[in-house]
């Protein structure tokens, strides 16, 4: 019989930080199985230290104290990878724990998707990542696979998943080019995606899990700058993700954004996204 997996996602902004100021506790009482963490900002040792007793694949930026990902889970991975491919800039931004549970496998990914820079050399390493995600997302489908794709993809896909999207549809994080990609990641697989802005490609077939849950509603978001009133006013972000294989989708049975009671109980400015999947024969 299948069970109940519960995975989180998270944005830690340092795993150092995070703990100090009060991750352990949401941690213990989340009933998480399987962990997936972004800017982990340091060493495998130091997650082991700060978080024992979970079983840890981590790829660490090759710039110190920079990103970094992970993914920890309450029993061993049976294999991982870290290659996005030749020429791609995805150290410490992308990494692949294949998990079984119960005699089944699933494939669970922990991405940090460069922020960007309209102009720069930075957004242009950002479409460079999203093609190569893109590429790898549509092999990791292939065959009805259990796969997970979670993290901080630093796209809000929709007008209703950022606050204040009028005034940021110039900037990095919300641009029509970054938008498409995602248009792809959703589309009917194998069909003419057109997106939104107007470039043409072949759909995916991933499921958003959050939207799916929360329907046509603003947010729910999951990050919130640290600037003026943003969290208290709920002036957020939709930016960390569920991505699911449709086959993996059909086996989920709750979301929720653990968002902060209030300002002063966070311990990063991205909140947890948390979904539960029934896997296992």
């Amino acid at each position: 019989m299948p069970r109940s997996v519960r995975i989180a996602s998270v944005n830690v902004n340092g795993i150092r930080a995070a703990v100090r100021n009060g991750m352990t506790g949401w941690l213990d009482g989340a009933g998480v199985d399987i962990l997936t963490l972004q800017e982990v900002r340091a060493e495998t040792t130091h997650i082991t230290e700060l978080l024992p007793g979970w079983h840890i694949v981590h790829d660490e930026s090759l710039s110190k104290g920079r990103s970094g990902v992970a993914v920890l889970s309450r029993i061993p991975a049976a294999a991982s990878r870290i290659d996005l491919g030749e020429g791609v800039d995805s150290r410490g931004r992308w990494i692949e724990a294949d998990l079984e549970v119960d005699g089944e496998t699933v494939t669970v990914v922990s991405a940090y998707v460069h922020s960007g820079e309209d102009g720069t050399p930075r957004q242009d390493a950002k479409y460079g990542f999203l093609d190569a995600m893109t590429e790898r997302m549509s092999r990791l489908a292939a065959g009805g696979a259990l796969v997970l794709v979670t993290g901080d993809l630093n796209v809000g896909h929709r007008p209703l998943d950022i606050k204040n999207w009028r005034g940021n549809q110039k900037k990095a994080g919300f641009l029509l080019k970054e938008r498409a990609y995602v248009d792809r990641f959703l589309g009917d697989e194998g069909a003419q995606v057109v997106g939104v802005d107007g470039s043409t490609g072949t759909g995916l077939g991933w499921v958003d899990i959050g939207r799916r849950h929360a329907g046509e509603v603003e947010g729910p978001y999951t990050w919130w700058s640290n600037r003026g009133q943003a969290f208290d006013n709920d002036t957020g972000w939709r930016i960390d993700y569920h991505l699911a294989t449709a086959a993996l989708a059909a086996r989920e049975s709750g979301y929720h954004v653990a968002r902060a009671a209030t300002y002063a109980e966070r311990w990063s400015d991205h909140a947890p996204v948390v979904a539960d999947y029934a896997i296992g024969r």
